[in-house]
């Protein structure tokens, strides 16, 4: 059942791509909200299904290409199967997006200037004049220096962060409602970066917007996410606030990502990688997507090799998918916490 408060409500979100080599189980049973004001965060390494739900969301997958099922709802209207004009009209003044390259995202044969009055002019009846202010406006709010020259300047002509800068203008030029950001900080040193996220979180206090943060970095997401939707393998292991999650993670996976993270204070242990490989989208493995490479299931047994777990409950607002028990939970992992700091 759909939070009434919800912005966007994604429930049962599943994507499937038809190959010469098979069908791709891109994203399975995705379920999350995120209300007004507030960031949920989604992680998991390369291949997980994050990029491609968001996708989903946009309406940018082509029919053709892709079947989505299930519902995101946008302020109770269900997005999936909607007419394309429609999602059109939708996307960039409802909805945004911050792409993950802002390189590929941007126009390389237009100026910077003629492509923000495109996106206000799109959505809006005003006057390219009108519209070439507000996209001065929205630069100046990003924090880039020398508007008149940025406006004039084609993608290539800017730096990593600049372009990144321009990006979040763009998608924020209509003052969405919710904003999808993709690895908004890929590619950029740790001072540009900090300055993106503070911006996002200044932007999102002005604006009152809701974030999907899609990104495999958990320093991001302990500095900016409220709720944590963790993928491995196109489906949700463990959902949770990002507090319960960093103090009290309930699933495997999200061990291994948080063993995976320098400790500052205790800078003598060694890393804890994950082993093996992520699995197929084609051939997904029966029984627990994580069974392969997970150092618990022998605690289990054959459950965890034929038996797809079931995402359950192990508090208020915190579920996981697993098939340890919560006493075999506290044993192999007693006390252990994120430490990101």
């Amino acid at each position: 059942m759909a939070n009434s408060s919800a912005l966007l409500s994604v429930q049962n979100l599943s994507v499937e791509f038809t190959t010469e080599d098979g069908i791709v189980h891109a994203v399975s049973n995705l379920s999350y909200e995120v209300s007004a004001g507030k960031t949920l965060a989604i992680v998991g390494e390369s291949g997980s299904g994050k990029s491609v739900s968001s996708l989903a969301i946009m309406g940018l997958l082509g029919k053709s290409k892709a079947k989505v099922t299930g519902d995101v709802l946008f302020e109770e209207r269900n997005l999936v199967g909607t007419d394309p004009e429609q999602m059109r009209l939708l996307r960039g003044r409802e909805i945004a997006m911050i792409f993950q390259d802002p390189l590929s995202a941007l126009h390389p044969f237009y100026r910077i200037g003629a492509q923000l009055v495109e996106a206000v002019q799109v959505h809006n009846q005003v006057q390219e004049n009108q519209a070439l202010e507000r996209a001065r406006t929205m630069l100046e709010r990003v924090g880039i220096p020398s508007v008149d020259r940025v406006l004039k300047a084609y993608p290539h002509e800017l730096s990593g962060g600049m372009r990144q800068r321009v990006m979040i203008a763009m998608a924020l030029i209509n003052d969405p409602k919710v904003l999808i950001a993709d690895e908004p900080t890929t590619a950029l040193d740790v001072t540009v970066q900090a300055q993106i996220l503070q911006l996002l979180k200044d932007l999102q206090a002005e604006f009152n917007t809701a974030i999907v943060l899609i990104t495999h970095d958990l320093g991001v997401v302990a500095d900016m996410a409220d709720e944590v939707v963790v993928m491995y393998g196109g489906s949700a292991v463990e959902h949770a606030s990002a507090r319960e999650l960093f103090y009290q993670p309930q699933m495997p996976y999200t061990w291994g990502l948080l063993d995976s993270i320098p400790k500052v204070q205790s800078l003598d242990d060694r890393l804890e990688p994950i082993p093996g490989t992520p699995p197929s989208l084609i051939n997904v493995p029966t029984g627990c997507v994580f069974a392969p490479r997970c150092k618990y299931a022998s605690t289990v047994g054959e459950r965890c090799l034929t038996e797809f777990p079931e995402l359950l409950d192990v508090s208020d607002g915190h579920q996981a998918r697993c098939h340890l028990s919560a006493q075999q939970r506290k044993i192999l992992r007693p006390g252990k916490s994120g430490d990101v700091s």
